[in-house]
């Protein structure tokens, strides 16, 4: 038993001694490197190369992947704030127009030619679905003061009359919606020799209004010329404009003339306008004549 383990230590010794000189054999400055080192040195190579590629791979695809993540979240995100400038400037631009829409409303009822008419300034709301050139809808009604009939105008010119009001709103038909049975007297004003007719109608196929002309001037209608309201006819003030004429074109006797005019105020644009009691003209007027009589 004592000479079976003399030679198990004797073997241990002996290869402990080669592999510290292996190891130290290994670790000098060497050119070349043995072929049994050469065969473990491309095996563990290849061995790592079969290894890490996969690796590579699964790490770079997981790379990318989390890299679109994030760019489509970027993507989404500079939408969304787009979309929310672009509101940003659609409501300034809107509030924009508004303000002016008051500015030139204000401008005109402290106008002179306004002064002795009471002037309700009103806000659409809504326009006919079915027939949306020719009727709106605004926020003020019989407890502001509005009753049928009454003139509705913009900075720029007419618009139409209160067809049917209610207490807090009131239905506006527009001049787009007249017909031959509401009629605006008006005339184009010249020095001395005024031409006056009747607006009588819109004709949807032109897009103008019919301006059937009573009494002529001994000149012509020329083309741009302004027709504004004459207050002939008990329902819209003086003086305001209507549109100017676009051509003028004779009835099929040829007894009378036909302006086609286009309306002063955009019929397409609506936001602010302005209700016009006439009636305030008319006591003012009752009460100038008392104070005359006086």
């Amino acid at each position: 038993m004592s000479f079976l383990r003399k030679k198990r230590l004797f073997i241990l010794l002996i290869g402990f001694i080669l592999l510290v000189a292996l190891i130290g054999f290994s670790l000098r400055d060497r050119e070349e490197l043995t072929i049994v080192e050469e065969i473990v040195d491309d095996t563990v190579g290849l061995a790592q190369s079969i290894i890490h590629a996969p690796v590579n791979l699964v790490t770079d695809i997981t790379g990318n992947i989390g890299d679109f993540k994030d760019t489509y979240k970027e993507n989404r995100l500079l939408k969304e704030k787009l979309a929310e400038y672009k509101g940003l400037i659609y409501e300034v631009q809107e509030l924009k127009e508004e303000n002016e829409e008051l500015r030139n409303n204000l401008e005109l009822t402290e106008s002179d030619s306004m002064r002795n008419y009471k002037s309700i300034q009103a806000t659409v709301i809504s326009r006919s679905p079915e027939r949306w050139l020719e009727q709106i809808t605004i926020n003020k009604g019989k407890n502001d003061g509005i009753k049928k009939n009454m003139a509705v105008i913009t900075a720029e010119g007419m618009v139409g009359k209160v067809m049917t009001p209610s207490k807090n709103s009131a239905t506006v038909q527009l001049l787009t919606g007249f017909d031959q049975f509401n009629r605006i007297s008006g005339k184009i004003n010249r020095k001395g020799d005024n031409i006056v007719g009747m607006i009588e109608g819109y004709d949807k196929e032109s897009k103008h209004l019919i301006f059937r002309i009573i009494e002529e001037s001994k000149k012509d209608i020329k083309k741009d010329e302004l027709i504004v309201s004459s207050g002939m006819g008990g329902v819209f003030p003086a003086e305001l404009p209507i549109g100017k004429v676009q051509e003028v074109v004779p009835d099929k006797y040829g007894l009378t003339k036909t302006a086609l005019v286009k309306p002063s105020a955009d019929m397409y644009e609506i936001n602010q306008v302005i209700v016009v009691d006439r009636a305030v003209q008319t006591d003012a007027n009752q009460e100038s004549e008392e104070e005359e009589g006086e």
